[in-house]
């Protein structure tokens, strides 16, 4: 049976499915306009995702070819996946913050096994072992790269705005840019007395930047072929170089999103929730441990990889697949790099790849 939950003053979400993924599912919003439904993410481009969405509407009495317009709160798969084939189906409009559409553009023109040699290139240099890489580099010699999630991502025909209202009839839907999990995460308040009349203003579509039992991967931004590397982007683009701190900007979207006093948050898994600046203040808290934890092990100099062996994660390192410990390290490397720019840790020079080490004297460091 479709799961559609409503949730009142014309919003519904339907639980989409991840293939093969803890996660299980993406919640799909759907938001009631005057134009006609707009969808807020779609889901993973997926045949059973797919039926589930188009059952979904159906159970709400809405066909996929009436939708007006699709909002994405960030570039991933799971998010953006099935944007395409809903703008295919009914001429919907597909709406996206700038730094995201640049990622989706340049994935869309890069030859597939680019992606796999910048990977192989990454993990080298933050000290992976060959046999880690080895796979990576099989599966580039053998060609399997098209099977790759997101190389042919619909590319969005309109820009989010931070702080400008979107283009939507008789409702109040704001954008704020919330980077962090991506470069170009917005999160969305709907400036609207919520319908149970419960305290706070608004709601809040805080895609993955808020959820209520998950902490967000926070990793960095490097693509293949990224300008921003080398470049300072234009102003009109609000892009950050790949070279910035992700961990930084993500806690400070979510103060930024804690001093909203939004009355409920419809995240893009799990389920709805209250208390926002609680939900904050215990991310907040929990990257502060972290970070904390981070430097007790940089007592002795270590790579990324040996750092992220180290850290604490829902699993013994031995336990963690290959894939996932990819995601690991990068999170390891942003955590570092933001230490790195509190001055709280410093690259050992000389080392290859590089090591990290606690700053001697943190407090005479900007």
């Amino acid at each position: 049976m479709t799961q559609v939950t409503e949730h009142g003053g014309g919003v519904w979400s339907l639980r989409v499915p991840i293939p093969d993924n803890p996660l299980g599912h993406t919640l799909v919003h759907v938001l009631d306009t005057d134009r006609g439904p707009v969808l807020v993410d779609t889901g993973w481009d997926d045949p059973a995702s797919w039926a589930e969405l188009t059952d979904g509407l159906t159970a709400l009495g809405l066909s996929v070819r009436e939708v007006h317009g699709v909002v994405i709160t960030h570039h991933h798969p799971d998010h953006h996946g099935l944007s395409g084939r809903v703008r295919e189906e009914s001429g919907a409009w597909i709406a996206m913050h700038a730094a995201d559409t640049a990622v989706v553009r340049r994935t869309r023109e890069s030859e597939p096994g680019t992606w796999l040699d910048y990977l192989a290139r990454k993990l080298a240099a933050v000290g992976a072992p060959e046999e880690h890489i080895a796979p990576l580099r099989a599966a580039r010699a053998s060609g399997r790269t098209r099977t790759l999630p997101g190389l042919r991502s619909a590319l969005p025909d309109r820009e989010i705005v931070p702080g400008e209202l979107l283009d939507l009839a008789g409702r109040r839907l704001r954008a704020i840019w919330t980077p962090g999990h991506t470069p170009g995460h917005v999160c969305l308040h709907l400036e609207e007395e919520h319908p149970s009349r419960l305290p706070g203003r608004g709601r809040l579509f805080s895609g993955d930047h808020l959820l209520p039992g998950i902490s967000p991967h926070i990793g960095l931004y490097e693509d293949p072929d990224d300008a921003t590397e080398t470049t300072d982007p234009p102003p009109s683009s609000r892009l950050r170089s790949s070279r910035g701190d992700p961990l930084g900007d993500y806690l400070d979207s979510l103060e930024r999103i804690g001093r909203l006093g939004v009355a409920e948050v419809l995240p893009a898994h799990q389920h709805a929730f209250a208390d926002a600046a609680g939900r904050v203040r215990e991310l907040l808290g929990h990257h502060e441990e972290r970070l904390t934890g981070l430097l007790a092990l940089l007592a002795t100099p270590l790579t990324p990889w040996q750092l992220a062996e180290r850290m604490e994660w829902n699993r013994p390192w031995e336990q963690i697949p290959h894939g996932s410990r990819n995601i690991a390290v990068s999170e390891a490397e942003a955590h570092v790099r933001h230490l790195v720019k509190l001055g709280r840790a410093e690259p050992v020079a000389g080392t290859d790849p590089v090591t990290y080490v606690a700053a001697r004297d943190p407090g005479l460091r900007p």
